[in-house]
């Protein structure tokens, strides 16, 4: 998975149209950035969602599940095997890493202290940097097919970061217009394409590519309080740098970090899930739930799937400290 141009990682991202650029706002939210052709959502997306509330245990305890599940749809997607797809999620409670994180010096005690706090963690194949998970964080994906030749992504960075605005504007529109994107300095897992409100991000958004297909997801914090998430993810790089300076790391100032809910927008991840959904209708799409599919064409691939389970024993395998 790759993450938005920051400085603890160089990469890249793409674009967007829709009810949030004719209400005149896309061009405030994409201030002084380059911008490029317009990208559209797929006229048909299958709504995959998987609540916190609704995991089992196993899935519950599982951080890796969420990114397993996304790697077997993403490469299903490039088979032709499932349409593209939409894949709305939260987990209990966490703290995800970056690769680059799981190299610190100290990496596996901070690890350990996270543990022994009540955090589970996990490392993901990203290059991106630690980011907390829990019931007041939304993750939304776009699973897509890559057209031939597709190298440029900047366009679907911007077609994800255009969704997540009108989803809070669906509840809360004056909180959405005031929403503008590029890197906060000092939050945690920075990039180009954080979201922010006055200057504190609620959003990152990152980008996994496979041969046929991609996904490119976002974090969107909801409810609860985002200094405190940002205190928790300073805490672990301190432990895991072990106060070396000379270290490459995001250095986290907790009060860039905010919640929706603390900026004016929506506070449930409720009713921001659902305004995901509305965005994306109101753009045409055509929103084909999971289960109808299956009806349709016996497509049913489930966190619980064996494929699942064992991508995210080699995850765990292969990216454990």
């Amino acid at each position: 998975m790759q993450r938005a141009k920051s400085h603890y990682k160089q990469e890249k991202g793409k674009s967007s149209v829709g009810s949030y650029e004719e209400a005149g706002e896309i061009g405030k939210l994409f201030e002084g950035q380059k911008q490029s052709s317009a990208s559209e959502l797929p006229s048909r997306l299958v709504l995959f969602e998987h609540p916190a509330e609704e995991l089992t245990a196993e899935e519950a305890g599982d951080m890796l599940i969420p990114f397993a599940f996304e790697e077997a749809l993403c490469r299903d997607v490039g088979a032709g095997l499932v349409p593209p797809c939409l894949h709305i999620w939260s987990h209990p409670g966490g703290v995800v890493l970056g690769l680059r994180d799981s190299k610190l010096p100290h990496a596996a005690a901070a690890m350990a202290g996270l543990e022994q706090a009540g955090y589970r963690t996990a490392v993901r194949h990203s290059g991106g940097a630690a980011v907390p998970l829990d019931t007041g964080i939304v993750n939304v994906s776009l699973v897509l097919p890559k057209a031939p030749g597709k190298l440029d992504f900047h366009d679907d960075f911007r077609l994800l970061a255009s969704l997540i605005a009108e989803a809070a504007a669906a509840s809360n529109p004056q909180a959405a217009a005031q929403i503008r994107a590029g890197e906060i300095a000092g939050s945690y897992c920075p990039g180009d394409f954080d979201l922010a409100i006055g200057g504190r991000k609620f959003c990152g958004i990152a980008q996994r590519r496979q041969s046929g297909a991609y996904f490119v997801h976002a974090f969107v914090v909801v409810s609860g309080s985002g200094r405190k998430r940002g205190e928790l993810i300073r805490g672990f790089y301190e432990t895991a740098s072990g106060g070396d300076e000379s270290l490459d790391y995001p250095r986290v100032r907790p009060e860039t970090i905010a919640a929706l809910g603390e900026l004016g927008g929506p506070d449930a991840a409720a009713v921001y899930a659902a305004g995901i959904r509305q965005a994306a209708e109101r753009r045409g799409v055509q929103l084909t739930p999971a289960g109808r599919l299956r009806q349709e064409t016996g497509y049913d691939l489930q966190y619980s799937d064996p494929r699942v389970l064992e991508t995210a024993a080699t995850l765990r395998q292969r990216y454990a400290r």
